[in-house]
């Protein structure tokens, strides 16, 4: 047989999986899409207690698999063989409950996007298997019941994943980040706060076990949301796509969790990012120019048609909760613990400031009048908590607070909702700014207002919004719409498809970018509380559907049921899943840093991404680390357009009453007469 080849040189994405078995061992055969380039991976199956996983340093050619896998099957033929090959996409994770290890297989998947050449998956159905083959169990019920919980975690629902693209991790860090600091302190090559599968990982693919190759097995699976639809700007494709990651920190249901634990958790913690981009290329990167004419040079120039704009919601940040047990639909609100240093927030706030720098605006939604105090009680709390720790921060990096009771405002019809909230979203994309890849268009140049610079580098984000109401559903994602709706407008001007960043309501492009964000939101509140959104972004413009009321009923006792009796067992399968233990309860937060006044760390407050840094890792990324076509490019392959996912996805074109006449009208103009036209003008600072 002839010698394995040796590693060489480029990446290795391993997106296509095979299992064999016999007595003693799993081999799992990993190859590449062009089937070239092939690793095993074997699993020890005679020790139950300890989970032993061995990797082949070779990679082998097709031919040279083939060669081993036929000595493995003679080798075992006493034993039956190596068994029927069993094909998956990948290895989630491993887990053990009270006795062996058990291996979570990636059985079916589905595309939900496409990014740069990087196709990003959905997992349709996932498979639990034995590792050890004769496995003993001392207490069979409990083991049934823990792999019980387990299963009820439904892995077939929001659960994503990709094999070339870092799904954890947001647009601007993954292209400009720079290759040697793509590491966490564990090890870790992804984001693992939004890695749902960190806990099945450690043992296998952890620093424990030396020797596995991480960026080969490891995938990160991402709980949330994916959605992708294409705008058709008469002629010209710009995909826009949203992505909603769960927090793994202190998850769970509703009413179980809430405010924030001792770590500076919070509950119902997602980030979302809206990315904005036209695909001329498909890669992040544009072919090499042409020498002379001739032929091409080496350098590739990153593509300047990628942008992105990060949000961010999550709980109040105290200790609050809430008693269900009278079964009242709307619980009482009791502050749990008073920490007059708001030790648990500081610690939440300078996280943020460690993920995501300077400025933090924060948004707070609830209610401030009631007849009987519920959510005002919070309001004050919250207001007394930021108004303590910014006093300590250094001018220019306090954080900037607004609270605005939005329900009041809706129902006394003292304020237009949506016009209140664009003014905010305004101020806080002028402030925080969003990712641009490349400069601005040249016609942006040639314009005649002298006051409006032209922006010849790329546009960078730094700081984040902060939006939050009592469950961080209805009224925030009403809110994140907004601010994603004037973050659309930026985008598209940015990538020179409109000649202003100001977007009319009731046009193709934002009805489009409604009904994602109307998915986006009823995804994160079935996975929060168990039921779809109740206000929709309708009902805040005062322009409810006809059958809205009933469906608000409908929806208002779902979440009380689904609440009052399922709950429990909700939290112990999210418990279990993550590898939580019960004890893990504590309230007191244990004090960081030098004092209660220096709560924050000086360094977070610098900004995360410096220009000249952030340039060079964006050209770093196009030379090394953006080769879309291990995966994505397929010449031998026939493909039909129909079955070609850039092809089949939502677009424009496919909203209800559309017909292939409509390819030739602009999608931002308003179809009727809106109710709220934008009054704003485009932001200085962000072409500045």
């Amino acid at each position: 047989m002839p010698g394995p080849l040796q590693p060489n040189k480029g990446p290795l994405s391993l997106n296509k999986f095979v299992l064999y078995e016999n007595r003693s061992r799993f081999y799992v055969v990993a190859s590449n899409t062009s089937d070239s380039r092939h690793r095993m991976l074997k699993i020890d199956r005679t020790v139950q207690e300890e989970l032993t996983i061995m990797e082949d340093d070779a990679i082998y050619s097709g031919k040279q698999m083939s060669n081993v896998l036929k000595m493995l099957e003679d080798g075992n033929k006493s034993a039956g063989g190596l068994g029927k090959a069993r094909v998956f996409f990948g290895i989630a994770g491993f887990i053990r409950f009270t006795a062996g290890w058990y291996m979570v297989l990636i059985a079916k998947r589905s595309v939900v996007a496409l990014i740069g050449g990087h196709y990003l998956y959905h997992v349709e159905h996932a498979d639990v298997i034995p590792v050890c083959f004769n496995q003993k169990i001392e207490k069979p019920a409990e083991e049934q019941r823990l792999l019980n919980a387990f299963k009820q975690v439904d892995m077939s629902k929001n659960f994503y994943f990709s094999y070339t693209y870092d799904l954890t991790s947001t647009l601007q860090c993954n292209l400009t980040r720079r290759s040697q600091i793509h590491v966490t302190a564990e090890g870790w090559t992804f984001n693992d706060r939004f890695a749902w599968n960190h806990h099945m990982l450690q043992e296998a693919f952890g620093k424990r076990a030396q020797g596995v190759g991480k960026s080969h097995w490891v995938l990160p699976l991402v709980h949330g949301h994916v959605d992708q639809a294409k705008l058709t700007v008469l002629g010209r494709v710009v995909f826009v796509t949203l992505i909603a990651r769960r927090s793994r920190h202190f998850a769970g249901a509703r009413y179980l969790k809430r405010g924030v634990n001792a770590q500076g958790n919070v509950a119902n913690e997602v980030e979302t990012e809206q990315i904005v981009f036209e695909a001329l290329t498909t890669p992040f990167y544009y072919p090499p120019p042409r020498s002379g004419g001739k032929e091409r040079t080496s350098e590739r120039s990153p593509s300047p048609h990628y942008t992105s704009y990060v949000q961010y919601r999550g709980s109040i940040p105290v200790f609050w909760t809430q008693d269900t047990t009278n079964m009242n639909p709307k619980p009482p609100i009791e502050i749990t613990v008073v920490d007059p240093f708001y030790t648990a927030a500081s610690l939440h706030f300078d996280n943020l400031f460690k993920r995501y720098g300077a400025p933090i605006m924060i948004l707070n939604l609830i209610k401030w009048r009631e007849p009987q105090p519920r959510e005002s009680k919070l309001l004050y709390e919250y207001g007394e908590c930021v108004s303590y720790l910014n006093q300590f921060l250094p001018p220019g990096k306090k954080m900037e607070y607004r609270a605005w009771d939005m329900s009041r405002a809706y129902k006394e019809k003292t304020q237009d909702v949506i016009s209140y909230l664009e003014d905010i979203a305004e101020e806080s994309i002028h402030m925080t700014g969003f990712f641009h890849s490349g400069p601005e268009p040249y016609s942006h140049n040639l314009r005649s207002e002298p006051d409006l610079l032209y922006r010849d580098t790329i546009l960078l984000q730094n700081g984040i919004c902060r939006t939050n109401c009592v469950d961080c559903l209805d009224r925030t994602n009403a809110a994140q719409f907004v601010f994603g709706k004037r973050a659309l407008g930026h985008q598209l001007y940015a990538l020179g498809v409109v000649d202003s960043p100001n977007l009319a309501f009731d046009s193709d492009a934002v009805n489009m970018l409604t009904e994602m964000y109307h998915d986006h939101g009823d995804t994160i509140a079935l996975q929060y509380t168990g039921s779809a959104l109740v206000n929709r972004v309708e009902n805040y413009r005062r322009m409810p559907h006809w059958n809205s009321h009933s469906r608000d009923i409908i929806e208002n006792l779902r979440r009380f049921y689904t609440n009052s009796m399922l709950d429990a067992d909700k939290q112990t399968a999210i418990d279990v899943f993550l590898g939580i233990q019960p004890p893990e309860r504590g309230l007191i937060p244990e004090c960081r840093g030098k004092s209660y006044r220096d709560w924050f760390h000086p360094e977070y407050l610098e900004p995360i991404f410096v220009l000249p840094d952030c340039d060079q890792g964006l050209k770093e990324f196009a030379q090394t680390r953006s080769d879309f076509w291990i995966e994505y490019y397929r010449p031998l392959l026939f493909t039909s357009l129909g079955k070609h996912f850039a092809y089949s996805m939502n677009s424009t074109l496919k909203l209800p009453g559309k017909t292939a006449r409509d390819a030739n009208e602009s999608p931002f103009l308003p179809r009727h007469n809106a109710v709220h036209q934008p009054r704003y003008s485009l932001c200085p600072a962000i072409q500045a």
